[in-house]
């Protein structure tokens, strides 16, 4: 009798491969090897690649989140460039009577993925979105961060780059956002604090799957560890240009809720889903560099940056009121802008000061940037990545006249409705997103805000949680 065979074999590749073939594909991106050259290659390798069943092929809504679509194979070999949605069940996106949009795959943005986390035979590609006529869809911020950054290196030759430390917290039970009770709250798995972890902590074993797989991935891992709150986390990986990094915030949220679901936690990225501990946020470094040189740096500069780095940090300290909602996008955002935890609240520069807006960490020729610390994990990021830069180099720079602004500290909004009602004011965010993004991204949220209590209080409402963009709770939302 012959051995019995499986039915199935389907692509699961070792980590260290992994690690090698998406580090491959990643320098074709930082080198800018032709997306026609490398759609072809993508092509040739899943025609000749029997073991992969599908492919998924995910995009980012106005409101940041991620969104995923497993495309049959052998039918996206055929149909690759007339991929289509409805776009009106997208918050933000198309109303009904324009619900048709498109998907055009970004080739290069292509990844191998452990199959321990994602599972077994699928590989992941990113999309930007076109409307019905095939132009690029307004909504689609990750669509507009990379014209812009084409436009950048093709007109001045600047590559812009960026790198998050994106803090979030591990709490006990799946799901346990959708499922918070006002009374029972948020279970911590660990409350060993910043830097302390035992080996076989709950916290220490997420952080070691998570970083496995992130590092298969191509991140190029730098450090994690647990941070101040407890059964809090920050896994950081390295610098890379703005759009690569955009994906891999994505992912890595992504990456992180699927290894905690494996161990029945629930990975969250809510701001601060527990008052009287430090918030989480994504404090982000970003430098530009021209023919290979980092423009913001200068050995005899004040804190060894440039003038070039000294506009960009004036016309996004300029601009911060403006700009707030797109940073901190969430009701509950506003609660981690407490100066009682090291917030960065104060729109000012400071190389030392961790209360300030923006911070100018050590750095050499080699890592010289500027810090934006009042960004949230739950922020789009590909909108906060267009923003900051396209305000830091196109911006309204400030009034050296205003003298005011030079001698008075400034705040950000303190809470989601002054940042509506600044962001819908101003002159600059129309400008920077469009009047029918601008109008869009204001109303969800309008409605966001409005479903959640107005005043903040000290406790953290089950509504602000269990409607916070980012939590799969779609039956919810329906009922309004």
């Amino acid at each position: 009798m012959q051995p019995a065979t499986p039915l199935r074999s389907f692509l699961e590749i070792p980590y260290d491969e992994l690690e090698e073939m998406n580090l491959r594909a990643k320098a074709q991106r930082l080198e800018r090897v032709d997306p026609a050259q490398i759609r072809d290659e993508r092509i040739a390798y899943l025609e000749g690649e029997s073991r992969i069943k599908a492919v998924t092929v995910c995009f980012t809504d106005l409101e940041g989140r991620m969104h995923m679509l497993d495309y049959d194979k052998k039918f996206l070999l055929k149909s690759y460039d007339n991929l289509t949605f409805d776009g009106s069940s997208i918050r933000g996106f198309a109303d009904q009577e324009e619900s048709d949009l498109r998907l055009v795959i970004d080739w290069p943005a292509f990844y191998w993925l452990p199959s321990d986390v994602f599972g077994a035979g699928k590989v992941l590609v990113f999309c930007n979105v076109l409307a019905r006529d095939g132009s690029p869809y307004g909504s689609d911020m990750r669509g507009q961060l990379k014209a812009f950054l084409d436009r950048q290196h093709k007109e001045k030759g600047l590559t812009c780059f960026a790198a998050n430390e994106i803090e979030g917290f591990l709490f006990q039970g799946r799901d346990a956002e959708r499922r918070l009770s006002a009374s029972e709250g948020f279970e911590y798995v660990s409350i060993g604090g910043y830097y302390h972890s035992l080996p076989s902590d709950p916290l220490r074993l997420f952080m070691d799957a998570a970083a496995e797989a992130q590092r298969a991935m191509g991140f190029a891992n730098e450090k994690d560890h647990p941070e101040v709150a407890p059964s809090q986390f920050e896994m950081n990986f390295e610098y890379s240009e703005a759009l690569i990094a955009a994906d891999q915030f994505q992912l890595y949220k992504l990456l992180c809720r699927q290894v905690a679901a494996r161990l029945d936690m629930t990975a969250s990225f809510l701001p601060k889903p527990v008052v009287g501990v430090n918030g989480s946020g994504a404090h982000t470094n970003m430098s530009i560099s021209k023919k290979g040189k980092n423009i913001f740096f200068d050995k005899d500069g004040e804190d060894k940056v440039s003038g070039e780095a000294r506009d960009f940090i004036d016309r996004i300290l300029n601009s911060a009121p403006d700009i707030c909602l797109v940073m901190n996008a969430s009701v509950n955002s506003y609660r981690r802008l407490d100066p009682a935890f090291e917030a960065p609240n104060q729109i000012k520069v400071s190389p030392i000061d961790r209360g300030s807006m923006i911070r100018i960490p050590l750095g050499n020729e080699r890592s010289a940037r500027v810090e934006v610390r009042s960004v949230g994990p739950d922020s789009n990021i590909y909108q906060t990545l267009f923003a900051i830069f396209k305000t830091g180099l196109e911006g309204p720079p400030s009034d050296p006249r205003d003298e005011s602004k030079r001698t008075r500290t400034r705040y950000l909004p303190s809470n989601i409705y002054d940042a509506i009602r600044i962001f819908k004011g101003s002159s600059w965010a129309k400008e920077l997103f469009g009047a029918d993004v601008h109008e869009r991204f204001a109303d969800l949220k309008q409605a966001s805000a409005d479903r959640c209590p107005r005043a903040l209080g000290t406790r953290v409402k089950v509504a602000e949680v269990q409607y916070h963009h980012e939590v799969t709770n779609q039956t919810l939302w329906n009922d309004f």
